[in-house]
Formats: structure tokens, C-alpha cells, sequence
């Protein structure tokens, strides 16, 4: 087994989640089998009871276990499925040897950070490191990122763990990259290596000596500057990798390449690469770039939640939608929108952002309404639901999104003025969204309905089967504590809301479809942790092709995209034949595709603080 450990120096947030995921990529192209290790040094078990605020969104794998947002960039790269034990806390490691340690195994002597912790993290990383996450293929190369950086306390453990498994498991089977700032103060305009070189000393200082050295920095960095870190870092000039903001995260691998990173690694980790492999390594990236590089038309979505002030927090969401405009041939512009600016109370105490986030609503194509936990921005994500069921605007509800949608619709359509969820209200006269089993009151961490689980489609027809390609059944990823009270399920079917998707006691709604309505798509799931570039989220795709007026030509084609990308080029005639010729295939869903060729107001756009444009010829930070 090979181990490639990334570090970060100077700041935290350097991009070393990106630079662990690119250098996975390199090597798997090369047909080397990655697996990945994000090591957090907090206390804490896992992320489950982060606020988004503290460390951006809380990812989920498929067994539950709550987990770094990082891991969300290694399975999307590598398209890999990693597991619980692929993320290791300060919290899990302490656990496990004070667990040991009442169980006597220590015989009675005193237990220490050294030998004890540090033996526990090394064993750990060895036996994960051999775990299987793609086809039951044992992987040959394991890329940890340690969290945080050098010379934080709380890494301390991890740091001198590394120090002895470098000898451990011998030189030639494991090397460091450093991934570091290299700052250019606006006063001077110089890129400034004394962070980095102070970085590397420190690093040095520990026992870890960098085998390549990643400088991050927001402009390009000249040779002059790349030599000079290499003289006072005791590296040769190639194993500096510079690596810029970049319009795409798409180009770090590619960048890295350049660089000589695959050659580098080859040699430093003696490993075998065919030559056939190497020749044909990373084209599929290329491509990808390519296609990124190419877009011109614009496709605005509004994202209305409660942590929009912070980015990270719907990492998984953000990228869905990226992946999806991608595909279709869009550039993705996002409309931040605090939902609680979006109620009518804040029309009276802050009228100007009122007006200003119903702007940017009322020019966005279309809708997400992401997950989230508590009353804050609840009743601001209900009357997104209201606006876009009434005006007919695509709209993809998530987790709390699909509550959100079914009380809003009892509230207006079934009359039902005081439904609510007992969330919020526990004495509310209509539950209309009620707590689980599985939420245990006053345990937070783990106690939600977590993990792939099974939706189970029922007979009748649906554009959410049609865009999963017509399965009986879809596993997808869960974290909610609340669903749907069945007692109220007949009244909203009666009065138009489907629920096309249930779990497989068939007591738990997982989709909602609204009939006479585009695209009006709920899900009780997070269908954002398992997209992939190459392979967008169903829903997410729904969503954007509703949005640009393409679900009804998608859908008639038998859910298969145009060799233009759904380009604006292809004519009536074309639409009218390919419809044609899919009509037997069809079976009498022509009502349908009248509905999900619903009217489209395109966005105006805006240039507000309150938007993030994602795309891949701005000038977006691809990397960190």
C-alpha cells in the first residue's frame, strides 16, 4: 500500500480537499485503484451536530455515518463510495483507546498520546486504507488530508503519528505534499513565499519533510518565484506545483498534470503505470473542461434557505445544479436567497432586502428549496413553495424543502390555516409533518433517519420515474428527523399532490409531483450527495431542463439528450419529429409533457451582493 499524506499550511481553507481529490484523480486515470482518508482534528465524533456555519454542510454516505463536506470531493472525483471509517476525528480515536482502556487491554499501564493515541491513528490508517470502495477492488494507493493546519494543537497527535508511520511502512511507500498560500498583498502586488517557507520549516520542525510543496495562490506565480520557494524549502524547482484560482475545479487535475505531478509520483512512489494508460490518462477531464470552457447560454436558479450566507453550507446542492447545467449545455448562475427575508414581517423592518431577494426570486428560471433543521426561514421557504406553485416555476424542494411544500399546500389549497410541522409547533392543530421513530429527544448526534435507503415508484405515471429512466426502485441517501403524516396523504392526493415515490413499508412519502405543474418535484431524500460530473442527479437535471424550457424535448426523447446539448438551434420541425417518432414509446403521456412544458420568465439578472455566479469562464475560486 502507498500513502500520499496532504498537509496545509498558513490558513485553513487553503484548498487541500481539492489538491487530495485532483491527485486521487491523476493517479486513477493512470489506472491506479484511490481510496481516501479525511482525518478532522475536533473532538467531536463526527460533523452530525455542526451548525453549516462552523464547517459548510454536513455530507452523508451510504451508511449513515454524517461526515466532512471534503469526503463529498473525494466521491465526486473519484466516483468512489467511501464509508464511516474513512473519516477519522480526534473524538473516534480518543474513544476507541479509552474504550480499550477499560476494557483492560493496556494491563494496567498508563496511557499516553505516545505510544497510545499515535499506535491507534496509524493502525487505523492501515486498516482502512485496505477497505474496498469501488467493484470490492483493493486499493493500491491511500490519499489522507489531514485537517486543519501545521501547528494547530489540536493536530499535534496526527502529526507525530505520521512521523513514525513514514518509517513504519518505508520511504518508498509514502510521500507528503504541502499545500500552502503564497499572499500578494494589493500594497505591493509581489507574490510573498515567507508564509510558505515558514509553513515548510515548521513542518520540518515535526519530523515531515515535503516531498512536493502546493502553492495556492489567486494569480499565477512566476518561475522567479517558484525557484525561490524551492531554494529556501529544500525541494527541487518540480516539485513546486502552483496552482491558481482557476474558473473550474475541473482544471486543478489537468493544471497538476502540466506540472508533472503523474511522473513525479511514478518515480517517488515506484508504482507501476502502463504506458497505454498514461497516454490516455485524464480525458475524460479534458473533455469536461473543454465543455465548461464552451458555455454561453445562462440558466439563473434561486437557492432559498437559511445558511446562505455561507456558501459551503449547500456545497453537495451547488455542485447537483453544476453538474446538471453542465450537462444540458447551460452556465450556472445562483440566486443566494435568505428565506426569512422573504416573509412579510420583513417588509416592514427591513423593506429593501425585502424587495431586493423577491427581485432576485422573481428572475430566476428556477427554484431549489434546500434541507435544514429548526423554525428560522421555515415560513420564508413555504411561500417560495406558494410562488412558484402559483406561477408555475419549476421548483425542486429537498428534505425540509418537501415539508415545506406539503404544509403550504394543505394551508392554501386544502384550507388547512393552521398546518404545520411539529417541528416547529408541537401543538399545531394540523400536523401535517410529524417526528420518527428513529429521532430520540435530547440525543442530537445520530439520531436521524440516516443512509441510502430504498424509494420504492408506484405504478402510476411520474416524470421524476421517467428522468431516474423508469425503475421500480432508486437508492438514495437520507438525513431527516420529520416526514409526512399519512393521515393527511388522501387530501393532498385529492386535490393534485402526488406522492409518485414511498419507502418500502410504503408509510413514508419520499416524492411529491404536483399535477397541471412543469416541474413541481419534492424529495424526502438528498438526491445532491450521489451526483456526479459525469452523471447529474436526476432531480437536479429535472430541474434545470424544466428551467430552460427542454424537459418536455428530454422526456420525448426517451430521456436522452440532443447531440447539441438541447442547443436553442434545434428547430420545431426537429422537436415535432423526434416527439413523433417517441410517441409509442410515450404510451399516452402527452399530458404530461404539455405540463412540463410549462412557461418559463426568463432571468433578467441582477447584480446584487445576494448572487454567486458558478461558471466556468468567471472568475470563481475553483480551487479553495
Amino acid at each position: 500500500m502507498k500513502y500520499i499524506l496532504v498537509t496545509g499550511g498558513v490558513i485553513s481553507g487553503v484548498g487541500k480537499g481539492v489538491i487530495a481529490s485532483s491527485l486521487g484523480t491523476l493517479l486513477k486515470s493512470c489506472g491506479i485503484e484511490v481510496t481516501s482518508i479525511k482525518i478532522d482534528p475536533y473532538i467531536n465524533i463526527d460533523a452530525g451536530t455542526f451548525s453549516p456555519y462552523e464547517h459548510g454542510e454536513v455530507y452523508v454516505l451510504d451508511d449513515g455515518s454524517e461526515v466532512d463536506l471534503d469526503l463529498g470531493n473525494y466521491e465526486r472525483f473519484l466516483d468512489i463510495t467511501l464509508h464511516r471509517d474513512n473519516n477519522i476525528t480526534t473524538g473516534k480515536i480518543y474513544k476507541l483507546v479509552i474504550e480499550a482502556e477499560r476494557r483492560g487491554e493496556y494491563l494496567g499501564r498508563t496511557v499516553q498520546v505516545i505510544p497510545h493515541i499515535t499506535d491507534a491513528i496509524q493502525e487505523w490508517i492501515e486498516r482502512v486504507a485496505q477497505d474496498p470502495v469501488r467493484d470490492n477492488i483493493t486499493p493500491e494507493v491511500c490519499i489522507v488530508e489531514l485537517g486543519g493546519t501545521i501547528g494547530d494543537i489540536e493536530g499535534m497527535p496526527f502529526v507525530d503519528a505520521f512521523r513514525q508511520f513514514q518509517f513504519r511502512v518505508k520511504r518508498e511507500n509514502f510521500c507528503v505534499a504541502h499545500v500552502s498560500l503564497v499572499p500578494s498583498p494589493s500594497s505591493t502586488g509581489e507574490p510573498k513565499t515567507k508564509p510558505t517557507q515558514a509553513s515548510v520549516k515548521e513542518l520540518r520542525g515535526f519530523g515531515l519533510s515535503p516531498d512536493l510543496i502546493v502553492c495556492r495562490s489567486e494569480e499565477p506565480i512566476g518561475i522567479e518565484v517558484k525557484e525561490k520557494i524551492s531554494n529556501f524549502c529544500h525541494v527541487a524547482p518540480d516539485q513546486v506545483i502552483c496552482v491558481h484560482d482557476l474558473s473550474s475545479i475541473y482544471h486543478v487535475p489537468l493544471l497538476m498534470e502540466q506540472h508533472g505531478v503523474i511522473e513525479f509520483l511514478k518515480e517517488r512512489l515506484q508504482l507501476s503505470i502502463r504506458p497505454e494508460k498514461r497516454e490516455n490518462c485524464l480525458q475524460r477531464w479534458k473533455s469536461l473542461a473543454r465543455r465548461s470552457e464552451k458555455l454561453h447560454k445562462q440558466v439563473t436558479i434561486a437557492l432559498v434557505g437559511k445558511y446562505t450566507k455561507f456558501k459551503d453550507s449547500y456545497d453537495s446542492v451547488i455542485k447537483a445544479l453544476q453538474h446538471a447545467a453542465l450537462q444540458v449545455g447551460y452556465k450556472l448562475k445562483l440566486n443566494f436567497i435568505y428565506s426569512e427575508l422573504l416573509e412579510s414581517e420583513t417588509l416592514t423592518e427591513d423593506p429593501s432586502n425585502y424587495h431586493k431577494v423577491w427581485q432576485l426570486l422573481c428572475e430566476s428560471d428556477g427554484v431549489v428549496v434546500p434541507g435544514g433543521f429548526g423554525s428560522r426561514g421555515i415560513e420564508g421557504k413555504i411561500i417560495a413553495c406558494k410562488w412558484c406553485r402559483e406561477n408555475k416555476r419549476p421548483l425542486l424542494g429537498i428534505c425540509m424543502g418537501l415539508q415545506a411544500a406539503v404544509i403550504e399546500f394543505a394551508r392554501n389549497v386544502l384550507n388547512l390555516k393552521k398546518a404545520n410541522t411539529t417541528e416547529i409547533d408541537p401543538t399545531t392543530e394540523h400536523p401535517l409533518v410529524v417526528d420518527m421513530p428513529e429521532h430520540h429527544s435530547g440525543q442530537m448526534g445520530g439520531t436521524m433517519r440516516l443512509g441510502k435507503r430504498k424509494t420504492i415508484f408506484k405504478g402510476e405515471l411520474s416524470i421524476v420515474k421517467q428522468l431516474y429512466g423508469n425503475p421500480q426502485s432508486v437508492d438514495e441517501r437520507h438525513r431527516h428527523r420529520y416526514e409526512v403524516n399519512l393521515k393527511y396523504v388522501n387530501q393532498l392526493e385529492e386535490q393534485g399532490m402526488r406522492f409518485v415515490g414511498v419507502d418500502e413499508s410504503g408509510e413514508r412519502m419520499e416524492i411529491v409531483e404536483l399535477q397541471n405543474h412543469p416541474f413541481y418535484v419534492a424529495t424526502q431524500y438528498h438526491p445532491e450527495y450521489l451526483s456526479r460530473p459525469l452523471k447529474p442527479s436526476p432531480p437536479f437535471l429535472g430541474l434545470i431542463l424544466a428551467s430552460v424550457k427542454g424537459l418536455s424535448k428530454y422526456i420525448a426523447r426517451g430521456c436522452h439528450l440532443s447531440p447539441r446539448q438541447m442547443s436553442d438551434a434545434s428547430s420545431d420541425e426537429e422537436i415535432q419529429m423526434t416527439t413523433k417518432i417517441n410517441t409509442s414509446k410515450l404510451n399516452g403521456h402527452s399530458e404530461h409533457l404539455q405540463q412540463a412544458n410549462g412557461c418559463i420568465v426568463n432571468g433578467a439578472g441582477s447584480s446584487s451582493e445576494a448572487e454567486l455566479i458558478i461558471a466556468s469562464n468567471g472568475k470563481s475560486n475553483g480551487v479553495a
